[in-house]
């Protein structure tokens, strides 16, 4: 976009590790709001950067965290290697990927490469979660110093549960989760300052089983909340390089984002 610049930075996280992080920025505006974009389990990818350059053609400072930036993560976590770990899996029926006979089996067929990410990301992904979160939260300072001082965050699948565990841990004025998991700990969400929206796909059981106990939630501790479900789509339906893109869906939910967006960050 000829109204946008762009650049990748870096900063330092909790234990000393430099990560880096795409920024894009709308020209001629310094006290654009700032919005925090949390990839998919893929990492930063051009889907990623994509959405960082529509949020700013729309007014807004985006900043996308490589998560997997780390010396020592780079070379393995690459795209590349994140899809042929992850393939395999989500060739599985949900309820198998939890199933610890059939997750054996498949590390038995797997190569090295495939299996540090597999223990790293679904094995353990507790701790690795627990680290991202860790690393945003650092990543959250150094966006909280500039800008019109009004902050936002969207995330995406796996980045769509750190935006929504993020937003109870530190406060964003509007909190945008795409078919993302709950907090770990579903009364963290009284702990929620700003408004949040959450959009899911109808036909996504994983991640909307646990749609009841965030209601009863929302019930019980008032946040700002407001969600849409789309009919027919699967989990990652918005994102337009994949097998489960739907248009018309992802042009809704970007709409309705938007003026979410619009109505917290630009508003008074």
């Amino acid at each position: 976009m000829d109204n946008v610049s762009e650049e990748i930075r870096n900063y330092k996280t909790f234990d000393g590790s430099t990560l880096d992080y795409f920024v894009t920025n709308p020209s001629k505006n310094e006290k654009a709001p700032r919005i925090i974009v949390i990839s998919e389990i893929w990492g930063l990818t051009e889907f990623v950067k994509n959405v960082c350059r529509r949020l700013s053609g729309e007014g807004y400072s985006a900043i996308a965290p490589d998560l997997y930036s780390r010396p020592d993560d780079k070379e393995l976590f690459t795209e590349e290697n994140l899809m042929d770990a992850m393939r395999p899996i989500w060739s599985l029926p949900p309820e198998k990927r939890r199933d610890p006979k059939a997750m054996e089996e498949l590390l038995s067929k797997a190569s090295d490469k495939s299996k540090k990410i597999i223990n790293s990301i679904m094995l353990g992904r507790e701790t690795i979660e627990k680290r991202m979160v860790n690393d945003l939260e650092e990543l959250y300072d150094v966006v909280n110093k500039g800008g019109n001082g009004k902050k936002g965050v969207v995330g995406f699948c796996m980045g769509g549960g750190l935006a929504f565990q993020l937003s109870t841990q530190k406060q964003f004025d509007a909190s945008v989760i795409f078919y993302g998991a709950n907090p770990r700990n579903i009364d963290d969400v009284s702990r929620i300052k700003g408004a949040i929206f959450g959009i899911y796909a109808g036909e996504d059981s994983s991640i909307n089983s646990g749609l009841p106990t965030l209601i009863d939630a929302v019930v019980k501790y008032k946040p700002d909340f407001m969600m849409k479900i789309y009919p027919g789509t699967f989990h990652a339906f918005f994102n337009d390089s994949g097998m489960s893109y739907h248009k018309e869906a992802a042009s809704d939910a970007w709409i309705k984002t938007v003026s979410f967006y619009e109505k917290y960050l630009k508003g008074e």
